[in-house]
């Protein structure tokens, strides 16, 4: 937890994050839940800002009555393990966004983890917002600091906080496509190349970690529609367009998506196809080979069977003569076999 911004009394220990904001600036001085409660009230363009990382719902209830939190939003940001999602419960926004985290390797294994998701959920309602982190979620020292940098942007209040995560968010999910670009180019290029095949197993595994990613993004779309488009109560005028932003950027992510699953796809496709073709080749060869060997084994088994009246069976070159026919008839079987390429 970032202890530096903990100048609080009588928080919950999941806290790592509080702050008064008045104007887009930062207020001095010690809070504790009440004394924030209190602030943050009958003062326009004053919010409070709360951080937490998973808390137990003990914590959060503390949080919770202060700040009048509906317990079904309450419930999901203890539980976490939500689908992205934006609710409203009276004048309270509750976004839910997964954040993924791309996991760096050498190369794509049969069992690597490519990306470890975790969630952010906000809070946004009259006079506060509150974040909550679970699992690998970045912390929020970053979207603090240029807000901070940014007094007109922070004074829009808890809208702005909202679009500031989600934003975060985005920009991390653009940055995990282009990771798993230069996953798929790899292996495309190994697939391709003269070498071995590749084990279908590799790409088998990063069709499912390029679905995890799928999971976590796409169903973020509908939020960031809402929230770019339509007039919300507690939600500044100009804060929409901020949002249209990231709702583009998420676009340009989930197109990106569909091309690597259609990538993928082919990929898989085509090292199996190369594997029936490596599979048939050796089977020819094999088939080739005991061609060769069939017909000596023919001619072989033909004399050793018990008869007095063979053809060359007592002449005096009778075996050379047999010898020398097995080389040239398997002679011209091998010449066959290799200029239809079987061998």
């Amino acid at each position: 937890m970032a202890q530096q911004d903990r100048d609080v009394t009588r928080l919950p220990s999941a806290v790592e994050y509080c702050a008064l904001y008045e104007d887009g600036r930062r207020m001095p001085g010690r809070l504790d839940l009440d004394a924030l409660a209190e602030r943050r009230n009958g003062q326009a363009g004053r919010f409070a800002w709360i951080g937490l990382y998973e808390p137990t719902a003990d914590q959060i209830q503390q949080v919770a009555d202060v700040f009048d939190l509906h317990p079904l939003a309450v419930e999901d940001a203890v539980h976490a393990h939500q689908r992205p999602k934006l609710e409203r419960y009276g004048d309270t926004l509750f976004l839910v966004l997964k954040t993924i985290v791309y996991i760096d390797h050498d190369k794509v294994t049969a069992t690597s983890k490519i990306v470890d998701i975790g969630e952010i959920m906000v809070f946004a309602g009259p006079g506060f917002a509150i974040t909550v982190r679970h699992g690998s979620a970045p912390p929020l020292d970053r979207v603090r600091r240029q807000l901070q940098a940014d007094p007109q942007q922070l004074g829009y209040g808890p809208a702005a906080v909202m679009h500031a995560v989600a934003d975060l968010v985005v920009d991390r999910y653009l940055e995990v496509a282009d990771a798993f670009d230069g996953d798929i180019d790899t292996l495309e290029s190994e697939v391709f190349s003269p070498d071995l095949p590749v084990d279908p197993a590799r790409i088998y595994q990063l069709k499912r970690e390029l679905l995890a990613f799928r999971r976590a993004v796409m169903p973020l779309a509908p939020a960031l529609q809402h929230l770019s488009e339509q007039s919300i109560p507690h939600v500044p005028g100009q804060v929409p367009a901020y949002f249209r932003d990231v709702a583009d950027h998420h676009q340009r992510v989930a197109e990106q998506i569909i091309t690597f699953e259609e990538l993928v796809s082919g990929i898989l496709g085509a090292s199996i196809a190369q594997i029936n073709v490596q599979q048939n080749a050796d089977m020819r060869r094999i088939s080739a080979w005991a061609a060769l060997v069939a017909f000596p084994t023919l001619i072989v088994g033909i004399y050793g069977m018990n008869f007095d009246h063979m053809p060359e069976l007592r002449a005096t070159y009778g075996y050379p003569a047999v010898l020398a026919v097995i080389a040239l008839i398997c002679t011209v079987i091998y010449r066959a076999l290799r200029h239809n390429r079987w061998l």
